[in-house]
């Protein structure tokens, strides 16, 4: 395999006999020496790397060597480290369109959503360069005279992250460049999916860490494996967090096992979003938002829309409205322009997808559009689609599960109270919006007596967060918080301070002992 934007990065060095590099720091570039797998694109089913799994003697080294990088990276000022992260975004800008073509070959985006994800990344490191300067506890009152209290949030340790294969970098970067900023290296165990991903972030990380010599060039590691790697992190008691993106599945598995040794699990697991469509919605702004929502991606969003709650007074109408968009979508390698809808991920997705439907139909589901494979003017070895829509009841066992494919169901709803109900009524508690002109119905929905997810959005659809607000879902999608706002805190532990600066000694809560 030849590709000039993997040169670029650097990734021709992490390659012998054709064998990538299963473990990769700024110090270290070494092939693994356990089972063997093949990466291959979704764009054409080709195979574009070959890895071996990580041995448990590697990741040994590698979570060794995170824990001594900590002991000198957390007496660093963090402006310091913020110095750092401004530099990896201003390598991520330079090198923007080569990153992008690495997720557009691995992961099967197309060109704009793959731009867009490096902008994220980008953008991450802008929000966590200023948040260096603000990592900044309480000081309070206390209830003994000649005393002072305060919190501190100190750096908290080597954190694992273990992502997934549809967001392989931004989801990254949430993680490691804030953990960068608060004090704590990054051991990042990507999808076996898309690991060369991996392999070109931790280039643009190396290419800072060389300007930089005073940051230990441990901070930041790859480590490529499939499950069995990804449970010894997690057993592992020296990550006292492991940050896991991925299926409600996986994400059980992550918090029993890192909670039996009593460490702390972030997770951002599945998502089943809707969008309720109000009488007074406009449906030119609704349409536009649904299919954006459902079909980005080829509906491999954690945040795609999967259930669109219609108004019975408007759902023809807008029903009639899709059946119109989607057949003029072009879908096509996503390296081509003008490409709107790539391939799903791999023939397990398709049959998942197939499944679906299937089961839709025995559920009592009429399929209005699409669920096919698509076969026109595509690369035989991709499992391109159709996008599906699919009318049901809303209490269709399968509406309640998540499908990673473009499946739209189309219910139907009378009140208000109703659509949040149907809103609600699914184990996933991501995303969820609202089309809607009455002010009371957007505030009910945003309301303590509204949506139930982490992301509750009035005339906007339910994928392409910014990453200012913190990012994360409730229910099965398992209640953590990444990127924006005070996510910061994840990668941090929290210290409160007492000090005497008086000359008598008197008791909390007017105790006296003497």
């Amino acid at each position: 395999m030849s590709y000039e934007f993997l040169s670029q990065l650097g990734l021709d060095s992490v390659v012998s006999n054709g064998q990538y590099a299963s473990v990769y720091s700024a110090d270290t570039a070494t092939a693994g020496t356990a089972a063997g797998f093949e990466v291959t694109s979704p764009n054409t089913g080709e195979v574009i790397a070959r890895f071996k799994d990580a041995s448990s003697e590697q990741l040994e080294s590698v979570t060794q060597t995170a824990v001594s990088a900590f002991e000198e990276f957390k007496s660093l000022p963090a402006p310091l480290r913020g110095e750092l992260v401004r530099r990896i975004g201003n390598l991520a800008r330079e090198h923007k369109e080569a990153l992008a073509a690495v997720i557009t070959l691995e992961s099967g985006k197309i060109v704009q959503e793959a731009l867009g994800e490096v902008q994220e990344w980008i953008d991450v490191c802008d929000f966590a360069v200023g948040l260096s300067r603000q990592l900044h506890g309480l000081s309070i009152v206390s209830e003994r005279p000649g005393h002072r209290m305060m919190e501190q949030w100190l750096p908290l340790g080597p954190v694992a992250v273990i992502s997934a294969f549809n967001f392989p970098m931004a989801v990254w970067s949430w993680n490691a460049m804030l953990g960068f900023v608060c004090g704590d290296p990054i051991v990042w165990k990507p999808s076996e999916k898309s690991p060369l991903a991996a392999l070109a972030c931790q280039s643009i990380v190396n290419m800072a860490l060389e300007t930089m010599p005073e940051i230990p060039r441990g901070i930041s590691q790859v480590v490529v494996g499939g499950r069995e790697l990804g449970q010894a992190i997690c057993e592992d008691k020296r990550y006292p967090l492991v940050s896991a993106t991925g299926s409600t599945a996986m994400g059980r598995k992550v918090a029993a096992t890192v909670g039996a040794r009593l460490g702390r699990s972030l997770l951002e697991l599945g998502g089943n979003n809707a969008m309720i469509v109000s009488p007074t919605a406009d449906l030119d702004l609704a349409q536009r938002a649904i299919v954006f929502s459902a079909v980005g991606t080829c509906g491999q969003r954690c945040t795609s829309l999967r259930r669109v709650i219609a108004h019975e007074s408007i759902v023809e109408d807008l029903t009639a409205r899709l059946l119109k968009s989607y057949p003029s979508l072009r879908i096509g390698h996503p390296a081509e322009q003008g490409t709107l809808v790539g391939p799903l991920i791999d023939e397990g997705s398709f049959k998942q997808m197939q499944a679906s439907i299937e089961a839709a139909k025995a559920q009592g589901g009429e399929v209005l559009y699409g669920g096919d494979r698509f076969t026109d003017s595509v690369p035989e070895g991709g499992f391109y689609v159709r996008p599906a829509i699919v009318r049901i009841a809303h209490d269709a066992p399968i509406v309640h599960e998540e499908t990673f494919a473009p499946i739209l169901y189309i219910l139907t709803y009378n009140t208000l109270e109703e659509a949040i109900a149907i809103n609600n009524e699914v184990p996933q508690g991501l995303s969820s919006a609202i089309f809607t002109e009455s002010m009371r119905e957007a505030e009910t929905f945003v309301s303590a007596v509204g949506s139930d997810c982490g992301i509750a959005n009035v005339n906007i659809g339910t994928s392409g967060a910014e990453i200012g607000g913190a990012f994360g879902g409730e229910k099965d999608t398992g209640g953590g918080r990444e990127s924006g706002s005070d996510a910061w805190r994840n990668y941090m532990r929290r210290t409160t301070n007492t000090i005497n600066y008086g000359g008598a000694l008197p008791l909390a809560q007017g105790i006296v002992f003497e």
